[in-house]
C-alpha cells in the first residue's frame, strides 16, 4: 500500500512538481492544525475537569480549512522555489560540492535566516487577518507570538534541514520539511492558539528590556 502511494506520488511529482508540492502542503498543515486543535483541547479538559459532554472533542473545520489554506497559498508554492533556488544558488554561484559540510552548512544557515522567519512572519500575520482581526491586534499577536516561536524552532529545525540537505534529493526536499510541517503546523497552531501564556511573558519581558536599554543609550 505504502509503495504504491509512494509510486503514485513520486509520478505526480514528475508531471506536476508545483500542483503536488501545493496540495501535499495544504493537507499536511491541515492535519497539523487538526492536532493542534486536540492537543489545545485536551489541555484545557485536564486543566478545568470539565463535564462528559463539555469533554467531547469538536474538531474547528473553519480553522482547519485556514491553515490549510496557508499550506496550500504559502508554504507549498514559495517552499518548491525555496528549495530549488538554494540549492541551485549554493552549486552555480556559491561553487560549493553537493552534500559536503560546507554545502550543506550553507544551506541550514540561508534556510534559518530567510525562510524560516519569513514562514513565522506571514503565518502569524495571515491567521490573525484571517479570523478577522485589524492591523494592531495581528501586530501585536506577531510580538507576542513570533519570539517564542522562532526561539524554541531555532533549536530544532537547523537539525532537520542537516539531514535533509545531506540526504535527501532536492525535488523530495519540500516533502520531507513538509512531514515534520505535520508537526510544526500543529505547533505553530498551538502557540497561535495559547494567547498570552505565561511562558510567552518571559520573552515579551526580556524585549521590553531591551526596547528599554536602547531608549536609554540615545
Amino acid at each position: 500500500m505504502f509503495l504504491k502511494l509512494w509510486g503514485w506520488y513520486r509520478n505526480c511529482l514528475t508531471s506536476h512538481p508545483l500542483k503536488t508540492q501545493v496540495i501535499s502542503s495544504g493537507f499536511l498543515w491541515g492535519a497539523g492544525d487538526i492536532g493542534a486543535q486536540y492537543v489545545t483541547h485536551s489541555t484545557a479538559i485536564k486543566r478545568l475537569q470539565c463535564t462528559d459532554k463539555e469533554a467531547e472533542f469538536r474538531i474547528n473545520w473553519k480553522r482547519v480549512a485556514i491553515t490549510s489554506a496557508f499550506g496550500l497559498g504559502f508554504v507549498g508554492p514559495v517552499g518548491h522555489f525555496w528549495y530549488e533556488n538554494l540549492d541551485k544558488f549554493i552549486r552555480l554561484r556559491l561553487k560549493l560540492t553537493p552534500k559536503s559540510a560546507r554545502f550543506v552548512a550553507a544551506k541550514v544557515a540561508a534556510d534559518s535566516i530567510i525562510f524560516g522567519p519569513l514562514d513565522l512572519l506571514v503565518f502569524f500575520t495571515y491567521m490573525g487577518f484571517s479570523t478577522g482581526k485589524n492591523a494592531a491586534q495581528v501586530k501585536e499577536d506577531v510580538k507576542r507570538d513570533f519570539l517564542p516561536s522562532l526561539a524554541l524552532e531555532g533549536g530544532i529545525w537547523p537539525l532537520v534541514q542537516v539531514a535533509n540537505f545531506r540526504y535527501v534529493p532536492v525535488q523530495y526536499q519540500l516533502l520531507y520539511v513538509n512531514f515534520f510541517c505535520l508537526i510544526d503546523s500543529a505547533f505553530l497552531s498551538w502557540v497561535e492558539q495559547q494567547k498570552d501564556a505565561p511562558w510567552k511573558q518571559w520573552f515579551k519581558s526580556v524585549q521590553i528590556l531591551k526596547e528599554k536599554g536602547g531608549q536609554g543609550r540615545l
